[in-house]
């Protein structure tokens, strides 16, 4: 067997239904680089071993990890593979043929790269259409990521490829430590803002963080995804998820509480501005139910302190 030089890992937890599309994605690359393709079960409780085992292609590998969180998978998807170059898949996204040969590419001819992802589209449900209360800012939130047709190094963390169609380089993730896993999905928590952290790190290290259109993949938007109340759950997973970045960074303490209650009243005031557009309104008032997320996590963070 040749040397594996870039292992494809998806993460799962309960999404049989689109892990069979997701893998097939995987298994008709169309490269010459070998590669691998891991699945990482993280405590399913339907049928995804089977669906894995249906596929008896000898590149493929199935790992159970019983502790639940998208960042402990992650890990473990690293430690179960082989690659120099790690590149991760949603278990409910489908990657172009060209992929993996795309982001192994961009690594190989560039050895200060650290994390490199691609264009996303969606792909919605049979009979439905983006609702009209859906701004592109928050169908960046169902994973869309549009930085045009051109190849663009980041500096800007806010710009960071989206954790669906990721890519990183085994030597930088090691030399970090790995995926924080205080941050990233648990179960039904929707933490966020590991990749960010991820691109902090490595800019901060002198390390790059690519963006490369051709790396395209799309990804299915669920159903219950459509639903307002998904975006306003999101909203307040991401305000806790940035409460403990700011923890991560020394930036927590009282000035959290300020700066939380500003973000919160620029939300509502904008939410006004914006009343006659349904898409714009509603993506302020999610951004405003995002600061009370962090207000909490802040105060919560400032009263253990003082208990302890």
């Amino acid at each position: 067997m040749p040397e594996t030089l870039i292992s494809a890992i998806i993460c799962t937890h309960n999404r049989d239904t689109y892990l069979g599309a997701a893998i097939d994605s995987l298994l008709a690359q169309q490269t010459d680089i070998s590669f691998e393709v891991v699945v990482v079960d993280n405590g399913s409780t339907d049928n995804t071993r089977k669906v894995v085992e249906q596929r008896t292609d000898v590149r493929l590998k199935y790992v159970f990890e019983p502790v639940l969180g998208l960042s402990v998978a992650r890990n473990t998807g690293a430690s179960s593979s082989s690659g120099k170059i790690l590149a991760y898949l949603d278990d409910d996204a489908v990657a172009s043929v060209s992929w993996l040969q795309v982001l192994y590419s961009a690594f190989e001819t560039n050895s200060q790269l650290a994390i490199a992802g691609g264009k996303v589209t969606l792909l919605y449900p049979q009979g439905k259409a983006a609702p009209n209360w859906l701004s592109p800012g928050l169908a960046a939130n169902l994973g869309a990521y549009d930085l045009g047709d051109k190849t663009i190094y980041i500096d800007n963390p806010g710009l960071t490829p989206r954790g669906l169609n990721y890519a990183i380089r085994r030597s930088f993730l090691e030399e970090i430590g790995g995926f924080d896993t205080n941050l990233g999905r648990i179960g039904k928590k929707l933490l966020s803002n590991e990749e960010l952290q991820m691109t902090e790190s490595a800019i901060s290290r002198g390390w790059q963080v690519a963006y490369l259109p051709d790396a395209l993949v799309a990804h299915n938007v669920q159903i219950e995804r459509l639903q307002r109340s998904w975006f306003f759950s999101r909203g307040w997973w991401q305000g806790i998820s940035e409460c403990y970045r700011e923890e991560l960074a020394g930036k927590a303490g009282i000035g959290q509480l300020q700066r939380g209650s500003e973000r919160f009243l620029r939300g509502l005031y904008k939410a006004l501005q914006y009343i006659s557009d349904p898409a714009e309104r509603f993506d302020k008032l999610v951004y405003a139910y995002g600061q009370i997320g962090y207000l909490n996590a802040a105060i919560q963070g400032l009263l253990s302190k003082k208990n302890g």
